[in-house]
């Protein structure tokens, strides 16, 4: 149970607080009634401090009365929590009437000699009413909260049975009429699921439904192509297989959103995450460093169990097919070190016991250093064989050359070299999905653990998922479905594995301490897709004395990307717009960065001219979130904000101008990749210099708020979330939909006449 909605143990509500937006309202008012109890502390004030604190009371009785309205209106709108909300909102008003006649100035003594008055003494009633109010505001948004999860298991349930209807069609038409009304669903869906996912508090829940969205995001075409080609080809095997998994994965995305939501005990709620290397060597050194504070904090007989629970999970690496002689002989190395240091501190633990120290002897505490040492450096060379071999298989898979080989053979209709290619993929799948596993050994977070382990299950569904579409188009070669469905697949697999490069990015992040927890999850696009302006130019590849005249730019755009990510740690509002789009554009600038070393996923120019489009887009979108963050400002501080917007947007569209404009030879497509880099990295200087002044200004403007006008704030929320009244009320968030956009342009390619 959460002690306090902000850390106060004077106000336990008991009740616990598992979202943002509960928190956020309850600040404001923790801080106003601890003001006023702080007074209570100084029985004598003068007339000013007494007219204050009067008004102080005053507000806070008048904003629970508009928040008591409020939430007896949602309970008369929502019957089955009446009598629970009515009885918190009774006790609510309650509490702010005793508040209110606590601090009324009518109950204050005469002035004495000194000019000052003894007021408000009864601070046992103050402290009484000051729990009340709080208990009872929190329980009215803890209520209210169930109406949100209401909604999503109300929106998921409309899927489901659209769902189950999807299954069974038997005739394109039922089909496109029936797909269309489950698109306008998942929209829905995703929408009030992107809303909770932003608003949880617990991290590892938070990563859960990041996984079961991009499982969804991911679906919804392959479903489409799916039950597009089966229904073309009825009676195809393989086709079937192909779609039944899409629908499986589906219902199991859904059902994990609704246990995250509902804290429901199903069995994928009761997996416990498998212990990784980085937590075991974390608790072994804690209970190592202990023992400097008391010598029989542990025995020497469960420190040894600890290391070799340890030893025994570095298996997973040296057992590895894929791991060289070389480092299998280094991590037996330092494991073996690990012991001997262990036995050495056991040595001289039973020494300084025999002598009955105190505390740890001189002999001990080099014991200490030297075994935890050993430890970090274990946990360092696995570290760096999981990165290393990440970073390799990125490098090969970004080629795709069996998916390009599987498309072929599939187009020709060789089932032989379908089968062969087949074979290659698998074996790719398996050295992915053992790295994801390795991956997740040295993650250091658990929200990164839990995004290893959904890349992992990824890479083991949709290989299969590409064979099985890639059989279908070697049965029917001539049939455009299938070789749309097969794309769509292949587009999957790509995008995980862009989605792979950023977490290792993550990893190492943790790893050099540049952050500590796993921020939102941002998917990379699908670097040369999609981009009509690009497809008639040709792509290329910098050479080594390119890349070399490139080096120093890319590192300055390495570092300002690094800059950007430490100023965004510093807000206090992670879900800012600003943060958020902040964070995306340091991303992609990353990506190129990496491209001007000949790493990552950008392989060619083309790759980085989309890359930097899509960048463009994103500035664009942040420079909306400044000019609607600057309306709250006044005229000095909207100016300057203003100004470096304007230079922000003039270089947005200047980058956009430059990636849409055909470069024709090698000279002008590298002065085309010069001028890209060199553009964006002024956009990065532009959010550099603004982001330390809207964080000052946002911490300015949100201490300046009165006591409960967030609950307000909050009843709007619960509007918005609402399912849709007025048309387009869906579209106030569009950064919430997963695959909105696809989606629609997929049913308006729909072809009921498209041939066999």
């Amino acid at each position: 149970m959460a002690s306090s909605p902000c850390g106060n143990s004077n106000f336990d509500s008991g009740l616990e607080i598992k979202t943002r937006s509960v928190e956020q309202t309850l600040i404001p008012l923790v801080s106003q009634i601890t003001t006023l109890i702080n007074h209570k502390d100084k029985p004598k004030k003068s007339e000013r401090t007494q007219a204050a604190i009067h008004r102080v009371g005053q507000a806070v009785s008048v904003a629970v009365g508009r928040f008591v309205t409020v939430g007896e209106a949602i309970a008369t709108e929502n019957q089955e929590l009446k009598d629970e909300m009515g009885q918190a909102c009774f006790e609510a008003r309650r509490a702010g009437d005793a508040i209110a006649q606590l601090t009324d100035v009518g109950s204050a003594l005469p002035f004495q000699s000194d000019g000052l008055v003894t007021v408000f003494s009864d601070r046992t009633g103050m402290v009484k009413a000051a729990r009340l109010l709080l208990s009872s505001v929190t329980k009215v948004l803890v209520l209210a909260d169930r109406i949100v999860i209401k909604q999503i298991i109300a929106s998921r349930n409309k899927v489901l049975v659209t769902l189950d209807h999807l299954e069974r069609v038997s005739t394109f038409q039922e089909f496109v009429q029936i797909f269309s009304q489950f698109g306008n669903e998942m929209v829905e869906f995703a929408h009030l699921t992107g809303d909770r996912q932003n608003d949880l508090k617990d991290e590892k829940k938070k990563a859960r439904m990041a996984a079961a969205r991009a499982v969804l995001e991911k679906c919804t075409m392959m479903l489409l192509t799916a039950s597009k080609t089966c229904l073309r080809h009825p009676d195809c095997e393989s086709a079937r297989i192909n779609k039944d998994a899409v629908f499986h994965r589906m219902r199991c995305a859904l059902e994990q959103v609704i246990e995250i939501v509902t804290e429901a005990r199903s069995c994928g709620e009761n997996k416990i995450l498998p212990v990784s290397i980085y937590n075991g060597i974390k608790d072994f050194k804690s209970s190592v460093e202990c023992l400097r504070e008391n010598l029989n904090s542990l025995s020497p007989q469960s420190m040894g169990s600890q290391l070799e629970a340890l030893v025994e999970r570095t298996e997973d690496f040296t057992d590895s097919a894929y791991t060289s002689h070389e480092q299998r002989q280094a991590i037996l190395g330092l494991c073996q070190l690990a012991r001997q240091d262990t036995q050495q501190l056991v040595q001289s633990w039973a020494e300084a016991q025999s002598v009955h120290a105190k505390e740890a002897t001189e002999d001990m505490e080099v014991a200490i250093l030297k075994t935890c040492q050993s430890a970090s450096d274990l946990r360092r060379e696995l570290h760096k064989v999981a990165v290393i071999r990440a970073s390799d298989l990125l490098k090969v898979h970004g080629e795709q050359l069996p998916l390009r080989a599987l498309k072929a053979a599939g187009a020709e209709g060789n089932l032989e070299a379908v089968a062969e290619y087949s074979r290659t993929l698998t074996e790719q799948k398996e050295q992915l999905v053992e790295n994801c596993r390795l991956l997740c050994h040295v993650s250091g977070t658990e929200p990164l653990e839990i995004t290893c382990i959904h890349a992992e299950e990824t890479f083991h569904v949709i290989g299969p998922q590409i064979i099985s579409a890639a059989q279908t188009l070697a049965l029917h070669p001539s049939s455009k479905i299938a070789k749309e469905n097969l794309e769509v697949f292949c587009e999957a697999w790509d995008s995980q594995l862009c989605d792979m490069a950023l977490l290792l990015r993550e990893i190492n992040d943790v790893f050099e301490g540049r952050r500590g927890d796993k921020r939102s999850y941002l998917s990379l696009p699908r670097p040369g897709k999609h981009s009509a302006n690009l497809k008639t130019a040709k792509a290329v590849k910098l050479d080594a004395e390119e890349q070399t005249s490139m080096a120093k730019l890319g590192l300055e755009l390495r570092l300002l990307s690094s800059d950007v990510d430490t100023e965004v740690e510093k807000w206090e509002e992670q879900e800012h717009d600003i943060v958020r789009q902040s964070q995306s554009l340091a991303s992609m600038a990353y990506n190129m960065y990496l491209f001007t070393r000949g790493e990552g996923l950008l392989k060619t120019t083309l790759d980085l001219f989309h890359q930097a489009e899509v960048l463009s887009e994103e500035g664009l979108q942040l420079c909306s979130s400044l000019r609607t963050f600057s309306t709250q400002l006044v005229d000095e501080e909207k100016s300057v904000v203003m100004t470096e917007m304007e230079k922000m947007v003039a270089l947005c569209q200047q980058l956009q101008m430059g990636a849409k404009t055909p470069a024709q030879g090698k000279t002008a497509t590298f002065q085309k990749v010069d001028s890209s880099i060199q553009t964006t990295r002024g956009i990065l200087t532009v959010v550099l210099s603004l982001l330390p002044s809207c964080n000052k200004l946002t911490r300015k403007y949100k201490s300046e708020r009165s006591s409960l006008g967030s609950p307000q704030d909050w009843r709007e929320r619960q509007d918005a979330s609402t399912p849709v009244k007025e048309e387009g009320a869906l579209n106030n968030k569009n950064t919430n939909g997963f695959g909105a956009k696809s989606l629609e342009q997929h049913m308006a390619g729909l072809n009921l006449l498209e041939s066999k």
